[in-house]
């Protein structure tokens, strides 16, 4: 057995009001794959900022021991030069730089008082090589796919002799293909000698690469077990605190009747003339969920966006909202048709992070908290105690700015937002990605209480298991059109993922296949 290259002893770390860390250990083996995980504001991220000395020696409390002699990081780049790397799910490169400038960025090679650039490049095709990555290293990471930015950012963490590299949520973007390559990095990595601590959400994946599992809960370690000890009911519970009974608690509702309806929609790419979407048919019910499937780049996002005025493109076709039809062109004009849309974006599109959660919780209903045209403080304050206090939101205050929340409470904070403007159409686009088991069991207890309240609601989700688990009925897109219709109990892994990639239904054997050849479309559909 190795020995631990890394030990962090009793690491305590407050906030104002918040301990994020309470005496956590956390002990890595040479050369292993070591997984931490845990609910979104277990304490991870923090723990590994102590780590990698983003808050510096003096701020927490306890010991770090690298190869068993302490360390007393004052900043980043003592931990660097220690051996130790962190790649960030929001990745940390210069889009305008080349990849060679990006690999040695703060450590450039340099001759005399100017840059070596033969050796530079020399260097760069080296390790891009040691990775199996096959670019120029002139290449501009603008021009890289996010998978090849990752193994970018592995290449650059070897290139400065790094013994330890941490991985926050490294799939979180990635493609199918993306996922495999970076799967098999990892194990050689290991192979060589080289350690990861491995943060993800994705449970098959820590299951399937990780030696050595650590949970956090609540800020305090709860176990380090070898991985064959393990399951994923086994994680799941110890991150949580208790049993799930079920991963997906669909609840039986009745389901009303039509409140949208469109009709041959298409979207034509208003600067190409392209087609994104094609001839679309669909209807949904109060009350229902209705599951959307497919690959990415089958148009699901695009579909939704359109019919909520986002997206700009030349549309055809008929909408009607409770029987009436309607021409929606802004956001503004479907959101007074009581549409409401939950981004796949959160962070992008769903909030303003440096402003606090009452200002974002009352975004979209002003006018509920306005007075003359004013904004009545001590009413919007109120109104935004009520939903946050429904939706079970955690967090200091809520003067609190919403960058400084887990991912599951922003998503709340989204929810919430959206929901003062009593919707009858709630659109959730990937409402649970980035966030952590616990915090997806609440969410799917939110949808289930809206859809029994009569919201009609449409799911768009990349996780096969989580339409399947929640929807009423499903609809699969491929290439911008519906090419699969399921019932709750219809439904199979299979037929799904037929339709996803080109298939359709044989109406003569009732069955699903692909008329003629898949289209081998490259995607990211979780099964």
């Amino acid at each position: 057995m190795q020995p631990y290259i890394l030990e962090m002893k009793g690491i305590t770390k407050e906030f104002p009001g918040v301990r994020a860390l309470d005496n956590v250990t956390f002990s890595v083996r040479k050369g292993e794959i070591h997984a931490l995980c845990g609910e979104n504001g277990a304490g991870k991220s923090t723990l590994m900022k102590v780590l990698s000395g983003v808050y510096p020696y003096g701020t927490y409390e306890g010991r770090i021991y690298i190869e068993g002699k302490e360390v007393r990081f004052k900043n980043i780049k003592e931990s660097q030069a220690a051996g130790i790397a962190i790649i960030y799910q929001e990745l940390a490169l210069v889009d305008e730089m080349t990849v060679a400038e990006n690999l040695f960025l703060g450590h450039e090679l340099m001759r005399r008082r100017y840059i070596d650039w033969n050796r530079l490049y020399s260097e760069t095709q080296k390790w891009l090589q040691k990775i199996g990555l096959n670019i120029d290293p002139e290449t501009k990471i603008r021009d890289l796919t996010v998978g090849k930015q990752q193994l970018v950012e592995i290449a650059k963490a070897l290139a400065q002799d790094a013994k330890i590299i941490i991985l926050d949520e490294p799939t979180a973007a990635l493609t199918d293909s993306d996922v495999k390559v970076l799967k098999q990095i990892l194990r050689d990595l290991r192979a060589q000698g080289v350690t990861c601590i491995y943060i993800s959400h994705k449970l098959n994946e820590v299951m399937e690469l990780a030696d050595t599992v650590t949970v956090l809960r609540d800020g305090q370690t709860v176990s380090t077990d070898s991985i064959d000890q393990l399951t994923e009911e086994r994680i799941i519970a110890k991150m949580v605190g208790r049993e799930l009974d079920e991963l997906y608690p669909y609840e039986p509702r009745d389901i009303g009747p039509e409140v949208l309806k469109v009709e041959n929609y298409s979207v034509r790419d208003q600067r190409t003339g392209r087609t994104i979407i094609g001839d679309v048919s669909f209807s949904l019910r109060r009350g229902e969920i209705l599951g959307i499937s497919g690959l990415m780049g089958s148009g699901r996002t695009e579909l939704f966006t359109s019919l909520f005025g986002a997206y700009r493109g030349k549309k055809e076709g008929t909408v009607w909202i409770d029987g009436k039809q309607v021409h929606i062109h802004r956001p503004l004009e479907a959101i007074e048709c009581g549409m409401a849309y939950v981004s796949e974006d959160r962070k992008k599109y769903g909030l303003v992070l440096e402003m606090d959660i009452i200002k974002n919780t009352t975004l979209v209903a002003l006018k509920k908290v306005a007075r003359r045209h004013v904004i009545d403080r001590a009413l919007e304050v109120k109104q935004a105690e009520e939903i946050t206090r429904k939706m079970k939101l955690k967090a200091p205050s809520l003067e609190a700015k919403v960058s400084q929340l887990s991912g599951g409470n922003q998503q709340k904070i989204v929810l919430s937002k959206w929901l003062l403007s009593n919707p009858k159409i709630l659109i959730l686009d990937e409402p649970t990605r980035g966030i952590d088991v616990g915090a997806k069991y609440e969410i799917y207890k939110i949808i289930n209480e809206l859809a029994r309240q009569g919201v009609a609601i449409v799911l768009i989700s990349s996780e096969l298991p989580e339409v399947m688990g929640m929807s009423d009925r499903i609809l699969v897109m491929s290439e911008g059109r519906i090419t699969g219709e399921f019932q709750r109990h219809e439904a199979t892994q299979e037929n799904i993922m037929i339709c996803a990639t080109g298939g359709k239904k044989d109406e003569k054997s009732n069955s699903y296949n692909y008329i003629g050849k898949p289209n081998g479309s490259e995607g990211a559909m979780e099964i």
